[in-house]
């Protein structure tokens, strides 16, 4: 994993502004899900959608690419990545312990106002999730992880977190057809914000350890299980 994903391309040209630029909407538009997993990007339609030269859209490939996003294969061009079940649970893992580190330090480091924030935002859960509100729900949720992980105050990390393709992952592999929000969701943020909101590190761990194993459980992937070292026990 690179830490590309959120890094700026060194110097402030208008060429490098305008790769970064077509970087971003493009990444923006694979983990939107406008373009599915393995689907082959046209380089003549993106050129006009972005607003780029072929050259310049050929530097966002690669840029894309040491971020996890496509994958170039030579003489056949770009395709939006694949991830295998193996890959993906490891991702998601990953997102598990980094976000977990996170939520910890944020017990530690969160202000009043970010309190009352994230109270403020589990409320509107709850409310979504009475009202069947599944588009609300989820952009409350986007809000709840993301406030966290900035009262955490931990830039590395945060890159880090960042850097991961976990949003393509869930696109690939999220059921549409499953309920949302998760049963469980809800009573799982709670006990985030509880820890968090009582300055409880370990609890606040845990807790978003728990929230994201659930979901990556619920995911149903059927990766390989991790060999095990020393023989049978």
């Amino acid at each position: 994993m690179t830490v590309s994903a959120t890094a700026e391309p060194f110097g402030n040209s208008p060429q490098a502004n305008t790769i970064l630029r077509a970087r971003q909407e493009l990444a923006a538009a694979i983990r939107r899900g406008d373009y599915q997993p393995n689907q082959r990007l046209i380089e003549g339609e993106l050129t006009a959608a972005l607003g780029i030269s072929r050259p310049t859209l050929r530097a966002v490939f690669v840029a894309l690419e040491q971020d996890d996003y496509i994958s170039l294969e030579r003489n056949r061009g770009a395709r939006v990545r694949h991830f295998s079940p193996d890959e993906a649970v490891e991702i998601l893992v990953t997102r598990e312990i980094l976000e977990a580190a996170l939520a910890g330090l944020a017990a530690e480091r969160i202000e009043r106002s970010e309190r009352e924030a994230l109270e403020a935002i589990v409320a509107r859960m709850g409310e979504a999730d009475e009202a069947g509100d599944a588009a609300g729900y989820s952009a409350c949720n986007r809000e709840f992880h993301a406030l966290l992980i900035s009262a955490a105050r931990q830039p590395w990390l945060t890159r880090c977190i960042a850097a991961t393709p976990y949003p393509l992952v869930m696109a690939q592999y999220r059921d549409p057809g499953a309920p949302h929000p998760r049963p469980g969701s809800l009573r799982e943020h709670r006990a985030i914000l509880a820890a968090v909101c009582t300055g409880n590190r370990p609890a606040a761990e845990a807790a978003m350890r728990h929230h994201l194993g659930a979901t990556r459980r619920a995911l149903g992937i059927n990766a390989a299980e991790p060999a095990r070292s020393g023989g049978a026990r």
